[in-house]
């Protein structure tokens, strides 16, 4: 009865709205896309394609007028009459006179400059008309392939190989979004998708949102990949040089001055392109506006083009955004992508009825089924129509889509995958059954092999069994890692289940078994791979092991937005290790080897603890403040915010130790911070304060340790959990503890304007750390260094020097940061 009632509903609904629909071209026959076109004194519209296409619904009964607007040409009217109701309107559009500007010789007296600061000074007034309001929003992203390589660094590239032509060139992505959005400045946002299509994946949902849309230029800064400054921002006028170029009237006889806006620096997060302002009011009327991907930080994008357009209410006196297209190009690695995103935003309703619960909850919700609308519903309610590429693609994508889901092809496939090579014992194994879901992997041996004095060379592998459910996005696995020290001659190897139980509370648990050599520190501070090249070249082993026989398991849960608890239970028995190598490669620093007791690394066979058993139970919990979230059939997907911080609390108890002296209590607790300063960068805080109970003799295994480094070497994106001087280990504690780490990463606010270093195209990073425990004197570094350096787009490279002072001892380095090392770890 309810599929009838909804399928009645429908019909009237799709009986009640008429369509006009056409095509638009120049006087020369040319197709004309993004040509905005609206029912007059309404925000019924749409756009047209790439072959300048359009379709128009419209309920009306009455004779109404359809606007056609597009810059650089004249706006165009067309009278439809009643009974017209699905007419075709095909409209030629004839370029625009301008009125062409004269030269400015002196720029005091600069006409583009007294336009743009009237636009700024009446900005608040311009936007308050469309400070709140509701409307019907409809997006289309599309990513296309060009001249795809065949390899990438001596690898196949494959993936793509069914949707591309002969010249390796196709359409990767196509995804289309209907939804219904409320929204109040300056960030406030509630939106409801209605229908969500992408090509090729009947269960998928399109990313496409209003909030990824919501590009305002009467703001200051406008959100890419960092906060590029708007050409109307207060202060504009120290980033960007204004010409006019030239003056029309609209079909209202409107004067409309469109001003060139130039960048006085080009290394800055700014735009290029043309502003068109309305006269007297200093409304915006059209934006033109092309950045790059060097200036907003976005190494592989090359350009990024942002057009606007607007309409004018008679009604009610508001000029409205109702049209808007992001064009981009991208590039790396040979590989080249361009794409375009369309947004079309009609009828709207800027008398809202707001209330305090309105924006609660979900931000983003998608309606059940939202993936499930047929081809009768997009044919209706598609205001853009597609282009024969598009068409295409969905064609082609949906029959690939079937084809992929058979049992048949996917056999056949992963019978070719599943080949079995003598050589893949050593670079590792991949079996996958796709129609089932599920694969086991085999890493290989070769790319585990490191070196330490305990164990010597050391060869570790792992072979896992995953499933999951691409429906309910949930997983489950089965892993034993292994590992061999040929020193020590001893193998070593434990067994972890893990579970993504459900994803709207993202619940999840493991249970996990065996014997491992763990370092003391169990945030594993020292890179293996880095460790390997100092302790066999510079004999500087600064991996320090013990060995522990484990049983244990965790469960963690969002029990409701934002408060995150965990809970872990781990039996195991410690035991010591010693060094059982010398071996060196080469012996440059001509020294020998410390022991592997990190307290008395000068005292060969000491150890850093005796055998005992313990029983650790840990309790934690994570607040996220203002946390916002996006909720779909298959889960919820959280959002940061960074007005507010995140605070962490745990307890941690040791107990039912072999002795009591194991037994202890530590509390703790985190709060971290990082928020946007506009376009001067972005800041991280971290704070960590604890305190130990009943702990004077507890293992030095339990003691809280802090990542010190001693390698000279970063692997981390940010210093925020780790001081770069400071020696492993010599600051641990059983006591009380207070840990700070500050950042800011200026994102280029200051390298850009800095001569010679403005051509790195790096952000300057400033740092300070603070560590205090009970009978030491606090401990500092200050820091100073630059990051994203690299060769051409790829920027995985940060330096930076630091000083570090305590109680009148002072040193100095050099940390080199190489990011692609973490996955060598």
């Amino acid at each position: 009865m309810k599929k009838k009632y909804c399928l009645i509903v429908f019909l009237f609904t799709t009986l009640g709205l008429a369509q006009i629909h056409g095509k638009v071209t120049d006087t020369q026959g040319n197709l004309l896309p993004a040509v905005t076109i609206h029912i007059e004194d309404t925000y019924i519209g749409t756009i047209t394609n790439d072959l300048g296409q359009y379709e128009l619904s419209h309920n009306s009964k009455d004779s109404f007028v359809i606007v056609f607007q597009y810059l650089g040409y004249k706006t165009a009217k067309k009278t439809i009459q009643p009974g017209d109701n699905h007419s075709e309107v095909n409209i030629e559009l004839q370029e625009e006179n301008y009125q062409l500007q004269t030269v400015v010789i002196d720029p005091k007296n600069n006409p583009a400059n007294e336009i743009i600061r009237a636009a700024i000074k009446n900005k608040k007034d311009n936007s308050e008309g469309t400070n709140a309001f509701n409307s019907d929003f409809y997006s289309r992203g599309i990513f296309r392939i060009k001249d795809a390589p065949k390899k990438i660094l001596g690898q196949k590239f494959d993936s793509f190989d069914e949707i591309l032509d002969s010249t390796r060139s196709g359409v990767l992505y196509l995804s289309e979004t209907v939804s219904k959005i409320t929204y109040k400045k300056p960030d406030k946002l509630k939106e409801t998708i209605i229908a969500s299509k992408v090509s090729g994946k009947d269960n998928g949902f399109s990313f496409n949102t209003a909030a990824s849309a919501n590009f305002d230029f009467y703001n200051n800064y406008i959100e890419l990949g960092t906060n590029a400054i708007s050409p109307l921002a207060d202060n504009a006028f120290h980033y960007y040089k204004f010409k006019i170029e030239s003056s029309f009237f609209d079909q209202n006889n409107i004067q409309i001055n469109k001003i060139k806006v130039t960048p006085k620096r080009q290394t800055e997060p700014v735009f290029e392109g043309y502003l068109y302002i309305v006269e007297d009011s200093w409304s915006i009327y059209a934006v033109d506006l092309t950045t790059t991907g060097k200036q907003i930080q976005m190494p592989a994008m090359n350009s990024m083009t942002l057009k606007q357009n607007y309409s004018y209410n008679q009604n009610n006196k508001i000029w409205s955004k109702n049209t808007q297209t992001l064009d981009f190009e991208a590039g790396m690695m040979g590989i080249n992508l361009n794409g375009r995103f369309t947004y079309v935003y009609s009828n709207y309703d800027f008398e809202p009825k707001l209330n305090k619960k309105t924006f609660a909850g979900a931000a983003i919700t998608i309606e059940k089924n939202a993936n499930k609308k047929n081809d009768e519903y997009w044919n209706q309610f598609r205001p853009v129509p597609l282009t024969a590429e598009e068409t295409n693609d969905y064609l082609k994508k949906d029959a690939l889509q079937t084809k992929k889901k058979s049992k048949t092809y996917l056999d056949s496939i992963d019978a070719k995958h599943n080949r079995f090579r003598i050589d893949d014992i050593i670079w590792g194994y991949n079996y996958k059954n796709s129609f089932q879901k599920w694969r086991i992997d085999y890493d290989g041996l070769i790319k585990g092999v490191s070196f330490n004095t305990v164990q010597g060379w050391d060869i570790a592998t792992s072979i896992g069994y995953y499933k999951n459910d691409p429906e309910t996005r949930t997983r489950s696995s089965i892993k034993a890692e292994m590992d061999y020290g040929i020193a020590e001659q001893k193998f070593r190897g434990f067994l972890n289940y893990h579970n993504k139980l459900e994803n709207m509370h993202h619940s999840e648990m493991a249970i996990c078994a065996g014997r491992q050599a763990l370092q003391f520190n169990a945030n594993n501070p020292i890179n293996k791979f880095i460790n390997s090249i100092s302790t066999l070249f510079f004999e500087d082993n600064y991996i320090k092991l013990y060995e522990s026989n484990f049983v244990g398991g965790f469960f963690n849960r969002e029990w409701f937005n934002g408060f995150w608890f965990k809970t872990e239970l781990y039996y195991s028995e410690r035991k010591p290790l010693y060094n059982h190598t010398n071996y060196v490669i080469a012996n440059v620093a001509d020294k020998i080897y410390t022991s592997n007791n990190p307290l008395l690394p000068d005292v060969e066979n000491s150890a850093a603890l005796v055998k005992h058993n313990l029983v650790k139970l840990k309790l934690g919990a994570k607040i996220n403040f203002g946390q916002e979230y996006w909720l779909r059939p298959d889960g919820k997907f959280n959002l940061p915010n960074d007005l507010y911080p995140t605070l962490h609390f745990n307890y941690e108890k040791g107990l039912a130790a072999n002795e009591n002296k194991y037994n202890y209590d530590h509390l703790s607790a985190q709060i971290t911070y990082d928020r946007t300063v506009g376009n001067k960068g972005n800041l991280s805080l971290h704070a960590t304060v604890g305190k130990f109970y009943h702990a004077q003799n507890i293992s030095f295994v339990d003691y809280k340790h802090f990542n010190g480094n001693r390698t000279y070497v970063g692997t981390e994106d940010q210093y925020l959990n780790q001081f770069n001087l400071l020696p492993y280990y010599s600051a641990s504690t059983n006591n009380a503890y207070f840990e700070f780490h500050a950042e800011h990463n200026d994102n280029g606010y200051m390298t850009n304007k800095l001569p010679l270093i403005n051509l790195l195209h790096s952000t300057l990073v400033l740092g300070y750390h603070n560590l205090s425990v009970p009978e030491r004197s606090p401990y500092h570094e200050y820091t100073i260094g630059l990051d994203q350096l690299g060769f051409g787009k790829l920027k995985i490279f940060r330096i930076d020097y630091i000083h570090s002072y305590q109680n009148g001892h002072q040193e100095d380095g050099v940390i080199f940061g190489l990011k692609i090392l973490d996955m060598f770890n």
